[in-house]
């Protein structure tokens, strides 16, 4: 649960903190360019109006200011003395030399226009009324009020940003924590699932979502598992079931010599001590080499001859005294663990030995990308039905004739490993002699 909870926290401290950062530059930056306008309409009234004076004051005189009343407009000359001011401009001089530039005059934050007076080139005469050639307007028009409008859209930024962010702040902690409750709920589901209940299952939401995939997901892992514990418990009691058999029968032998010593003789006991030994040691080299395959481990892969693999058990076979027929082996390469390799035609020729009426055929052909064995008897061949069990492990379809020959149960099981971890399949089909036909397709070699 705290993993879950630190993930909602994460997730809302995110989303707010990007949220948070985005209102900040937006509200400058509108605040901004909020004040470019403002100051640009303010700046342009002025001038108009800058423009007006300077009109009034070529026509009228240098008096024309004294009757602008809601006005801060002084005249200055060349000088820069103020030769005439407006009613509301009596506090000093204006900077003329400021134009465009906010300052403060008489407590009062104000924007200095300044305009030239055009005389229209007229001749200077006596009345000390007419402006000079080179007089000016100097007008100041207070932006407190732009400053107020400005301030107060500041404010309601603010508040909208803080609003803001407290909401996205809110709705993401509440989404992202309805979206983590089923989470939390297959969690603690999948925690209270123990070793001896794989057979549980999470509950799969009906909304479609990424966390009905994951509620399939768990439940497709646990299918694996619990199918994987219960192949361990089947294959822990087979396999000491099948050492039990041999073990048994040595003890069995060993306590008859041993209290009967007339009803057996040395040599007795010791051809039930090998053969049972040997029982058990190739019991024992299958369940290893189960093993290695369960857990994948690298073996040495490189190019084999599959041909000779398979002439090898011909040879091996036709010394046994069984009829083999090997004109079907052709030159055929493949990649792979030449000891693993051969352990898929030593075992498909004994369980053809083991079951063969009289005749076994072995053939190795290439067909397309693929190297194919095949290996045939003449028995009594394997039902539909159960093709697909023969190759799993300690399976027996004929359990007293595998155990008089010596089987295992384990040889088909280890050719399907071998095929599998070869990238390869393997088949079982009826045989055109009457038994059965085992099909072993590789990648061939380049």
């Amino acid at each position: 649960m705290p993993r879950v909870r630190s993930l909602r926290t994460r997730i809302t401290a995110a989303a707010t903190l990007i949220v948070a950062v985005v209102m900040v530059l937006a509200s400058l930056s509108f605040s901004a360019v909020l004040g470019a306008e403002i100051r640009g309409a303010t700046t342009r009234t002025a001038e108009t109006r800058a423009g007006e004076i300077a009109v009034r004051v070529d026509e009228f005189g240098v008096d024309a200011v004294d009757d602008l009343d809601d006005d801060i407009v002084q005249v200055v000359d060349g000088a820069g003395t103020v030769v005439a001011s407006s009613d509301d401009a009596r506090a000093g001089a204006l900077p003329a030399d400021r134009d465009g530039e906010t300052v403060v005059y008489d407590g009062e934050r104000v924007l200095v226009v300044v305009a030239d007076v055009d005389d229209g080139g007229r001749e200077s005469d006596d009345d000390d009324d007419e402006p000079s050639a080179d007089a000016r307007v100097v007008l100041a028009v207070s932006v407190e009020d732009d400053d107020a409008t400005l301030a107060t859209a500041g404010w309601l930024l603010a508040a909208s940003t803080l609003l803001v962010v407290l909401v996205v702040a809110a709705v993401t902690w509440w989404v992202v924590g309805r979206a983590l409750r089923p989470v939390e709920r297959i969690r603690r589901e999948v925690d209270e699932i123990t070793g001896d209940r794989l057979d549980r299952r999470v509950v799969e939401p009906s909304s479609g979502d990424e966390i009905a995939a994951l509620a399939g997901t768990m439940n497709r892992m646990l299918d694996r598992l619990d199918a994987s514990a219960t192949a361990q418990r089947r294959f822990v009691s087979d396999a000491s079931h099948e050492l039990r058999s041999p073990l048994a029968t040595m003890r069995q032998h060993a306590e008859l010599a041993r209290a009967h010593p007339e009803a057996t003789t040395l040599d007795d006991l010791a051809e039930v001590v090998t053969e049972e030994g040997l029982r058990m040691q190739d019991l024992v080299e299958g369940l290893l080499v189960l093993a290695r395959l369960d857990e994948q481990a690298p073996s040495q892969r490189g190019v084999v001859d599959l041909d000779d693999l398979a002439l090898a058990e011909v040879s091996r076979l036709r010394a046994a005294g069984v009829s083999v027929d090997g004109s079907a082996i052709t030159a055929v390469q493949v990649t792979g663990d030449e000891r693993l390799l051969g352990r898929i035609a030593r075992n498909l020729a004994d369980n053809a030995a083991r079951h063969a009426s009289s005749r076994i055929a072995v053939g190795v052909t290439r067909d397309g990308a693929d190297a194919v064995l095949t290996v045939d008897d003449d028995g009594s061949g394997i039902p539909a039905s159960e093709r697909e069990r023969v190759f799993e492990r300690f399976v027996r379809l004929d359990e007293g004739r595998a155990r008089d020959a010596g089987g295992s149960g384990l040889g088909l099981s280890i050719v399907a490993g071998v095929v599998r971890a070869s990238r390869g399949t393997v088949t079982v089909d009826e045989s055109p002699l009457g038994g059965a036909r085992f099909t072993v397709r590789l990648p061939a070699a380049d």
